[in-house]
């Protein structure tokens, strides 16, 4: 690539204002850049939804949401509600997204993977009066409405209506309001995204203007080796109702004037397809991309990573790490964030030393406050791991993270006991300031880029007769960076434990999304207890290992993937 134009444009400085929200910051850009590109639906995504390619220009896009905003508001939409949304990696997500943010209204996004209950519990918590979904998903958003007392509407989006307000005909809703709108533009609610809990259930992240704005911000103001130009061009797998790709991404794009290129997941067979098309600048990386990404054929994407000068992620495994970068000519740069934290405690090795393979994440910025703490929440010394505990130095201490759990006040004082953010990963700091990720502290499995609760998963597989205690843990994988394990004691003699396992599994798969199953199971006598008669966690997943490197767990991932539904060929 020739030489780039540094990043000049900054539209709040022009104008001495920030803009408070989402939808005020691309009203400003598209005024300024009416022909940029906003939104791409490259080939290699379009296909899988039955749609054409395209591509929206900030002039073109606004007229689509312009038109939007006004037939929510004719159907009653108001300040205060909020709207759940199938609709997968669609363009038409962010632009609902922008259009019921000019509204005051807020978003619930659900993934495409989740399941009947999943659906069904997230539109109940959020008490959403209406639900736009992909034509793709109407029977299964059909099955979950039958479950929930109060059904909100529904409009189903088909493929031939994308991104036409024309065809856009939401049902009126006449309940009032979800929340009382915040005074000031920037504390209004504009989004929940729900994140896996260590209770089992799921819980929802209220998200303000303020906290989508400020990630713009974040974006922008990196520079080394994440400085932005004029033209940049983002390509991203990762799910869009997942802060990355809807706060981080999207909002990183409008703050530069840039283009989002929202894939509908990673397919390794057309990755490298999918950035040519985009001529992307940017990509977005799961941990377990480059480990696939390096196995394929020599030849296979060096050409079409010429264009590209950066990818930005988490989890790259050190192994693969600088032979990635060595091979495809562009960094990896890797950054630490949570759905909670947002831009309050975003940190990523975006600069030099970045200590390539060591799961260094880089160093706090100035007015990021950050601890690391043992068991009894006292500091441990340089090198030593310990709890990551976060906040901000330079005035609210909060400011740039969540707003709250939903409906949970509780839980939410709990995660910042003592005045400070508990994030529950362990991580690690070295005499100069470098933070190298360890372990996740909490019961959780990060597998492909989804949190997946230990407790949902083990209260999933009791419901099983054959059940009669479970503890789960995650087990390295070099495809999906963790996968599921179980190591269930049986309430019956096991002399089969192939044949059972899949039974478990195949039982299990009508209470879970497919990706939750266990893709791992070994049949244990008992499981290590505290005194107290808990689980014990550490020891669990030291015995885990033990029985991984004995080879007496069941493999069950190809059964995953035979489980997993296919929704993303059709609507």
């Amino acid at each position: 690539m020739g030489a780039r134009m540094p990043f000049t444009l900054s539209l709040a400085r022009q104008t001495g204002t920030e803009p408070q929200s989402p939808a005020a910051l691309f009203d400003r850009v598209s005024q300024a850049r009416r022909q940029a590109p906003a939104l791409h639906l490259v080939p290699a995504a379009a296909e899988r939804y039955g749609q054409p390619p395209a591509l929206w220009r900030y002039g073109e896009l606004d007229e689509v949401i312009t038109g939007l905003a006004r037939r929510y508001g004719a159907a009653g939409i108001v300040a205060g509600h909020r709207v759940g949304l199938l609709l997968d990696n669609r363009p038409d997500l962010f632009a609902h997204f922008l259009a019921l943010n000019r509204l005051g209204a807020s978003i619930v996004p659900i993934g495409p993977d989740e399941e009947v209950e999943g659906v069904a519990y997230r539109l109940a918590m959020s008490r959403v009066p209406l639900v736009v979904a992909a034509e793709a998903h109407r029977e299964r958003l059909r099955a979950a409405l039958s479950r929930m007392a109060e059904q909100p509407r529904v409009f189903f989006l088909t493929a031939e209506a994308s991104m036409d307000p024309e065809r856009f005909t939401p049902p009126s809703i006449a309940t009032p309001p979800n929340f009382s709108p915040a005074a000031g533009e920037a504390e209004r609610e504009a989004a929940i995204l729900f994140t896996s809990g260590t209770t089992g259930r799921p819980k929802g992240c209220v998200l303000t203007n303020a906290y989508f704005a400020a990630l713009g911000r974040w974006y922008v103001r990196q520079g080394g080796l994440m400085a932005l130009g004029r033209e940049e061009r983002l390509i991203t797998p990762l799910p869009a109702h997942h802060m990355n790709t809807l706060a981080c991404a999207f909002m990183g794009m409008l703050a530069a004037g840039g283009c989002l290129v929202p894939l509908d997941r990673f397919h390794p067979s057309s990755w490298w397809q999918a950035v040519a098309e985009a001529e992307a600048t940017i990509v977005h990386y799961l941990g377990v991309m480059p480990a696939i990404l390096l196995d394929l054929p020599p030849g296979s994407g060096e050409e079409a990573a010429k264009t590209v000068r950066f990818g930005f992620g988490a989890g790259v495994a050190p192994r693969h790490h600088a032979a990635f970068e060595e091979r495809f000519g562009f960094s990896l740069i890797e950054a630490w964030a949570m759905t909670e934290t947002g831009a309050g405690a975003c940190i990523a090795a975006s600069r030099e030393p970045r200590h390539v393979g060591t799961r260094c994440f880089g160093r706090p910025e100035p007015g990021l406050g950050v601890r690391i703490v043992d068991e009894a929440g006292r500091p441990v010394g340089p090198g030593e791991a310990g709890e990551l505990l976060v906040r901000r130095l330079d005035g609210d201490p909060r400011a740039g993270f969540f707003a709250g759990y939903l409906d949970d006040d509780a839980e939410t004082e709990r995660a910042w006991a003592g005045g400070w953010f508990h994030t529950g990963d362990v991580v690690r700091q070295d005499e100069h300031g470098f933070l190298y990720f360890v372990e996740r502290r909490k019961n959780i499995v990060r597998r492909s880029g989804e949190n997946i609760a230990a407790a949902e998963v083990e209260e999933a597989l009791l419901q099983s007769a054959g059940v009669a205690a479970v503890a789960v843990i995650p087990l390295e994988d070099d495809l999906r960076g963790e996968e599921v394990a179980a190591l269930v004691v049986p309430s019956r003699d096991v002399s089969n434990p192939a044949a059972v396992a899949e039974s478990l599994v195949r039982e299990t798969a009508r209470r879970l999304s497919y990706y939750k199953l266990p893709g791992w199971i070994s049949f244990v006598d008992s499981l290590p207890t505290t005194a107290t008669q808990k689980i014990d966690r550490g020891a669990v997943r030291r015995l885990g290992r033990e029985l991984a490197e004995a080879g007496a767990f069941v493999d069950l991932r190809s059964l995953k993937a035979k489980l997993r539904p296919d929704r993303r060929k059709t609507g």
